[in-house]
């Protein structure tokens, strides 16, 4: 690991966690704006709209079946950066993790202070009586997975058109506030209202890893332009 990122981290007692896709790279999951991504993905129809509210109404079938191929990896696992933040709340210095992610590899490493703004893969509601759902319901249950109820299974994931949980939100917003260390990695920090979280910290130092820039480089105490997981990779806190 980094000797000034070791050192930030020694010294620190509220750290946060804000990460985005390239926290999960490592573990297989492709990223949206990369090389590869899914938002370079040519098709008849934009990705982009395909994760719509109103594109999941109108045609759940090719909603489902996009999601299934290209949003939903069930056999990943955690990767360096996942297991060292699990490590870190275990010590007693990692407050909240905030993801952008929607795989539940945080909680799959350990992790129980997780704020998910974008949602889970792992939860799924009926829209009809609300009824939850694992996600074995949803790719098991083809072409779309519906409720004994007769109402269509929803994964509760932010789509396009969908607003965050606002419960969800202020939390992330009171967990930055308070942090003493802001650790930012894996996010281009261009997707707002997520983005934005980064104004609330008014704390000490701002760490920023991602392998391409972003708007926030300069305001960084330490910039590491690495893959997060390689930047973890050994680290314990125990």
């Amino acid at each position: 690991m980094d000797k000034k990122l070791a050192a930030l981290i020694e010294n620190s007692q509220n750290i946060v966690f804000f990460g985005g896709a390239g926290v999960s790279t490592e573990s297989g999951i492709p990223d949206f704006r990369g090389a590869g991504g899914l938002y370079r993905m040519r098709s008849e129809i934009p990705p982009e709209t395909i994760v719509s509210h109103s594109f999941f109404l109108s045609h759940p079938e090719q909603f489902f079946r996009f999601y299934r191929e290209h949003m939903v990896f069930p056999d990943a696992r955690p990767n360096a950066a996942h297991r060292a933040l699990a490590a870190l709340e275990r010590a007693g210095r990692l407050r909240a993790v905030i993801t952008q992610n929607i795989d539940g590899l945080h909680q799959l490493a350990g992790s129980r202070a997780v704020y998910e703004l974008h949602g889970s893969i792992h939860r799924n509601h009926c829209m009809r009586c609300g009824r939850s759902f694992g996600l074995d319901t949803i790719l098991r249950e083809a072409p779309v997975p519906l409720c004994p109820c007769g109402g269509t299974i929803k994964p509760d994931v932010v789509l396009y058109e969908e607003p965050l949980d606002s419960a969800v939100l202020n939390a992330a917003v009171k967990a930055i506030e308070r942090a003493d260390l802001l650790i930012v990695g894996g996010t281009s920090l261009s997707v707002y209202p997520a983005a934005g979280l980064l104004r609330y910290y008014r704390g000490g130092p701002l760490v920023l890893i991602n392998r391409t820039p972003t708007p926030y480089d300069r305001e960084a105490d330490l910039l590491l332009t690495e893959n997060i997981g390689e930047v973890f990779a050994g680290f314990t806190a125990e």
